[in-house]
């Protein structure tokens, strides 16, 4: 089994939906591009992946939605040394279709209150939903490692949440510990690095905005 040596988890760049929540009324999330804001994001992002591979081959997974791809075309990767995949189940949360603003910062107002993972939007996904697809996804990636030549670098471009989620999925966190994390900023990334000792580490946490509240004991 060839294991990728790292695995880089990179969230969006700015979005029209980050920068003005109205735009949800007219235009479908999937389809919304990166602000300037975004591209420049993107683009600095880039070149400290480039810097990272080093010329090594990447195997890349892209949500589908336009400004996931968007972002991964900011970052100016030798596409000789790169295999590409859309991967549907990297996509965002689904909230609906057509999104009321007012309707929509209410629910997120029920969500914090229920809570992020188990709250289930209406016509919409719970982030307990990601997070099955998210360990669907895991388990054809693993199947990927079979291949001996599999390259050395696995990239994901994606989104906060689901970024979330994966790392919950992969280093079996709690429910509890998931609930206690912000996600990453636009642009941001997160890298799983394989250890000596064959272990998978986080280069770094996520930002926490509370202490855990576990039910139970776990781990």
């Amino acid at each position: 089994m060839a294991r990728p040596q790292r695995i880089v988890l990179v969230r969006h760049g700015e979005s029209e939906g980050n920068a003005d929540d109205t735009v949800y009324e007219r235009e479908p999330d999937h389809a919304l591009r990166l602000t300037a804001t975004g591209l420049r994001q993107a683009r600095e992002t880039g070149v400290r992946l480039r810097e990272l591979f080093d010329g090594e081959r990447v195997s890349v997974y892209v949500s589908p939605y336009r400004r996931t791809h968007e972002t991964f075309r900011s970052f100016g990767l030798d596409l000789e040394r790169v295999r590409v995949r859309e991967e549907p189940r990297l996509r965002e949360q689904d909230w609906g279709n057509w999104q009321d603003r007012d309707d929509v910062r209410l629910q997120k107002a029920y969500r914090d209150a229920y809570g992020h993972f188990f709250y289930r939007f209406a016509q919409g996904e719970s982030g307990a939903d990601v997070y099955d697809r998210v360990g669907a996804f895991l388990e054809s990636l693993h199947r990927s490692f079979e291949a001996p030549d599999h390259p050395p670098n696995v990239l994901l471009v994606t989104h906060g949440l689901t970024m979330r989620l994966f790392c919950m999925r992969w280093f079996h966190w709690s429910v509890a510990e998931f609930e206690s994390l912000s996600n990453p900023g636009n642009g941001e990334t997160r890298t799983l690095i394989l250890g000596e000792d064959g272990r998978y580490t986080l280069d770094r946490p996520f930002e926490r905005w509370r202490t855990p509240e576990p039910y139970g004991i776990t781990g």
